[in-house]
């Protein structure tokens, strides 16, 4: 007989064919059906960049409890896409955590740095009227690595990984993000500003991601799209590459959409 006080107990597991298995979750899955990833990158041309060192809900700005929902909505009204960030394996104490308004537009790449001491200050971030305290914008690259594992357990199983192999070559510019979108193409990498969509990222490839960026390149085999532009755009710039046309990033702009 169970113990009805034991946890254990009073939590039963998930049926064996519903428990998580990396043969075949959605990202492997993908990777037997050849799912092709060109133009899936969501597009955004703005992310505010939330540090949270809680664990993420399903929702992730739910870890936002009293902010949350007034968060998503000024964020839905300028144009920004939220998304939580956490450095990976690296437990932090310090009261003051760090923000990021990023713009990702062509021409305009740049990151602008902040902190902030409780959840109720983001909404004064949100008011460009008050934006004060930000560090210089810069344009040195950022490395989110989606491990949403309560949002699908492929981007936490095959995401930290990824992380922690970005964390050991670029410890300053790398962090564990929330969904960002894909799940099935996990390890899903986003780098900033520029917004460039990774997927089917692994430990050794997310490292020559970073070379190749630091380099003004592009990975065009893992490249899912950049979310600066709309799905069409994406597309044409993947073929317009796979013709032999510049890796540069930043070259193959539209004149007109």
């Amino acid at each position: 007989m169970t113990n009805p006080l034991d946890p254990a107990a009073a939590a039963p597991s998930a049926p064996a064919d519903r428990r998580y298995r990396p043969d075949t979750g959605c990202a492997a899955m993908a990777l037997q059906r050849g799912d092709s990833m060109i133009a899936t990158a969501p597009p955004a041309e703005r992310w505010l960049l939330i540090e949270s060192r809680t664990p993420w809900p399903q929702q992730a700005l739910s870890a936002l409890p009293e902010v949350g929902a007034e968060v998503a909505r000024r964020c839905a009204e300028l144009g920004y896409r939220p998304v939580l960030i956490r450095r990976h394996g690296r437990p932090v104490h310090a009261a003051v955590r760090r923000y990021a308004l990023v713009d990702c537009r062509p021409g305009h790449e740049s990151t602008r740095w902040g902190e902030f001491d409780a959840d109720a200050d983001l909404l004064s971030v949100l008011n460009a009227d008050t934006w004060t305290g930000l560090e210089p914008p810069t344009q040195e690259p950022i490395y989110l690595v989606c491990t949403h594992g309560r949002h699908d357990a492929c981007c936490a199983v095959r995401g930290r990984p990824v992380a922690a192999a970005l964390t050991a070559a670029y410890p300053d510019r790398t962090w564990e993000c929330s969904h960002i979108g894909g799940d099935r193409f996990a390890g899903n990498v986003v780098v900033l500003p520029h917004a460039l969509f990774y997927g089917q990222v692994t430990p050794a490839s997310a490292v020559e991601v970073a070379k190749h960026h630091a380099e003004g390149r592009v990975v065009p085999d893992l490249l899912r799209g950049a979310g600066t532009f709309p799905p069409p755009v994406q597309a044409a710039q993947h073929y317009a590459r796979q013709a032999g046309h510049s890796l540069n990033l930043n070259t193959l702009h539209p004149t007109h959409i």
